[in-house]
């Protein structure tokens, strides 16, 4: 099993960074899946601008072809969220637009940081998971308030922070149950 953690943001200043690591040394000592960090600096997609989503008509765009082959690779994801005025970054739901049919039936699992923990931000992406054929997964991991000011401006490890464990363990269970019976649907569709 194959999972993605797709960092999404890409500015210079970014705060990703910090949540990124410390999910990697999370996810490294898990068993259940490969983990592989997709950031979306690697992927300078300009802004959609296809005839239509890649259901409807093949991407012209060379970035965006290889956006949607790597990520046609993972049975599921980790979405790796700022909150910007209230919503997702523009960059990450760009990404999310370029493809379609790589997200179908796959389940999808957020990590947010900001003032409220990017809760705002998840609410859209679950929405958006949706209409894209994705299972949103329940648990979600907020870095939110003094967490977040305390990593952002004051330094602080989010590896000391021992409250946010276990709601990241919660997720990853979900995230991997979830992934482990779309796997096996998405399989038997195809042989049947």
């Amino acid at each position: 099993m194959k999972i993605a953690v797709i960092i999404g943001s890409t500015r210079a200043t970014r705060f990703a960074d910090k949540p990124a690591a410390w999910l990697r040394g999370i996810v490294s000592q898990r068993t259940d899946a490969e983990y592989e960090f997709v950031d979306l600096r690697d992927y300078p997609m300009p802004f959609f601008d296809e005839v239509a989503s890649n259901l409807w008509a093949p991407t012209q765009n060379e970035v965006a072809l290889r956006w949607q082959q790597k990520i046609a690779e993972f049975d599921g994801y980790i979405f790796l969220t700022a909150e910007y005025n209230h919503a997702p970054t523009g960059v990450l739901k760009n990404a999310l637009d370029y493809a379609y049919v790589e997200w179908n039936k796959k389940p999808a699992a957020f990590v947010g940081y900001g003032s409220v923990g990017a809760a705002r931000a998840i609410e859209q992406l679950r929405q958006i998971a949706v209409e894209l054929q994705m299972a949103p997964i329940r648990t979600g991991v907020h870095i939110q308030g003094a967490d977040f000011f305390g990593a952002w401006q004051a330094g602080a490890a989010l590896e000391d922070m021992a409250h946010l464990q276990p709601g990241v363990q919660s997720m990853l269970d979900e995230l991997h149950w979830w992934a482990s019976a779309l796997k096996t649907a998405r399989e038997a569709t195809a042989v049947s």
